[in-house]
């Protein structure tokens, strides 16, 4: 077992106006991962020789311009998408905490609905290829991941299931420590390291080298469909060791399965992540056949 590291949440806190205000990992996460993205989109925009025309479909400036819309996205959609698919009952029931962000509660999966619908609503007002710039937000999203699940980690929170594994971390509180059947310290899978390593780190420079190695970028649409794979493999394979929502787990459903079949089960995360990979898939396969055409052309 390893104890969980003595680091705060919050970085510091300042009093002003007789309130207190802190910086916490997790916010700084967003802000330095949507930082570093952007740089890395700006990067690759001014290499033209990674496009088949040989310019890239947006500018530096309209990158700055696009910076706006995907925080939105990712705020709303993120938001939406936990009230939506976690907790939805709860907030029919207390319909005004849906604006109260600052109470926690942000959804992968409606974040990047929330960005997918900003992307292509840019692009339709900019009259750009929307696939070409969903491929370059792709490119950049995988250091939020990862910054974002080692804030997750700092914050005590996402555990995993428990475990006897070596590597596996007291986390502090009584919910984590509730353990049926294990008596003393329980120690539980770090599973957002899990995923800082597959969805952040492994999947982050296989698109570098796609993108800077195989010219995926020629093709619109194969880096997005990639991505969309390699996030829900990831997070389908994490959700075997993750623990489920509270919200989902019963007496008769410890497992906090969604969808039982027989004597197995998916948890949300999976059943989210299955359309993804199917429609990644569908992507590669749309873009491999356009090039195709465009090759015998």
């Amino acid at each position: 077992m390893i104890p969980f590291p003595n680091i705060s949440p919050e970085i510091f806190t300042i009093s002003l106006f007789g309130g207190e205000f802190s910086l916490r990992w997790y916010a700084l996460s967003y802000i330095v991962g949507i930082l570093l993205g952007w740089r890395l989109v700006v990067a690759t925009v001014k290499r033209p020789q990674l496009y088949r025309e040989g310019q890239a479909v947006i500018t530096p400036a309209q990158v700055e311009d696009l910076l706006t819309w995907v925080i939105l996205g990712v705020i709303l959609g993120g938001r939406l998408g936990y009230v939506v698919f976690y907790k939805g009952l709860y907030y029919l029931q207390h319909p005004l905490e849906v604006f109260m962000v600052w109470t926690g509660g942000m959804s992968f999966h409606g974040g990047l609905i929330g960005v997918i619908i900003a992307c292509f609503a840019f692009a339709w007002r900019r009259r750009l290829e929307g696939f070409s710039v969903a491929d370059l937000l792709c490119l950049g999203t995988p250091i939020g991941l990862l910054l974002g699940r080692i804030a997750n980690f700092i914050n005590a929170e996402l555990w995993g299931r428990p475990t006897d594994l070596p590597w596996g971390v007291i986390f502090p509180g009584a919910y984590a420590q509730d353990c049926p059947g294990i008596v003393g310290a329980c120690a539980r899978h770090p599973s957002q390291l899990y995923e800082a390593l597959l969805e952040g780190a492994i999947l982050g420079l296989i698109l570098l080298y796609v993108v800077y190695r195989r010219g995926w970028l020629k093709w619109p649409g194969m880096v997005t469909g990639l991505f969309f794979i390699g996030y829900g493999i990831s997070r389908f394979l994490v959700e075997l060791v993750r623990q489920a929502d509270a919200q989902f787990i019963t007496a008769d459903n410890p497992m906090g399965y969604v969808l039982h079949m027989g004597g197995f089960g998916l948890s949300m995360g999976q059943l989210l992540s299955l359309p993804m990979i199917a429609f990644g898939a569908g992507l590669i396969i749309r873009a491999r056949r356009r090039k195709a055409r465009v090759l015998a052309a």
